[in-house]
Order: C-alpha cells, then structure tokens, then sequence
C-alpha cells in the first residue's frame, strides 16, 4: 500500500506559477513511476504529467507542454508538479497518482494509487 498526499495547491493569478508536491508514505517509492491528473468541474479527469521511477523518461499532456515540469526525490520519497504560465482552464482539482510502469501511464486503468487531490484555482 502506498498512502499519497497532495500540497501546494491555491489560487493564483493568471500567468503565476505554483508547484504541487506529492509526499507518498508505505512501500518503495522507487519503485512505482509517479503522475499527475486533474479534474475541472463538469469536466471529466484526465492525465497531466507523469515521470518514470528514475526520472529519466517524463511525457506531458500536449495543452501544458513547456510549461509544467514534474520531477521527483527519492530520497524524499516526493514528486513535484512546477506549473508556470498558468491559464484560467488549468483551474482543477490535482491528484498524484502511483503507476507500476510508463507503459499506458495516461490512463485512469493504470493507476495503482491516488492521492486526495488538491485544488488549484487561476484566476483571469
């Protein structure tokens, strides 16, 4: 089991940054590539970002491309989102997510573990 916490999110003006970690506790950490999907209200959720257990591989969800970066610390067992040049459509709830492998890393099916989500508002 690997239990995962979501911080850093807010509101924020258009344009700003903010970066969300993900804290996970339970078993390796290493071990597990890691992502990030978000839910905007009356929308469905969707995949974000994602990043391998060594951090050597990232893919991006094509509207945030060059614009957010997740990396992570395994020896803080933590992955990061870093969100820059935000827009009023990237107002969601954002969940870290827990993967046995890239391989279909973008869909909901391949996610071993949620977080709670946490809430990041942009506003116009």
């Amino acid at each position: 089991q690997v239990q995962l916490v979501e911080s850093g999110g807010g509101l924020v003006q258009a344009g700003g940054s903010l970066r969300l970690s993900c804290a996970a506790s339970g078993r390796s950490f290493s071990g597990y590539a890691m992502g990030w999907f978000r839910q905007a209200p009356g929308k469905e959720r969707e995949f974000v970002a994602a990043i391998s257990w060594s951090g050597g591989n990232t893919i991006y969800t094509h509207s945030v491309e060059g614009r957010f970066t997740i990396s992570r610390d395994n020896t803080k067992n933590t992955v990061y989102l870093q969100m820059n040049s935000l827009r009023p459509e990237y107002t969601a709830a954002y969940y870290c997510t827990a993967h046995s492998s890239m391989l279909g890393v973008a869909g909901m099916s391949n996610v071993l573990y949620w977080g709670q989500g946490t809430q990041v508002t942009v506003s116009s």
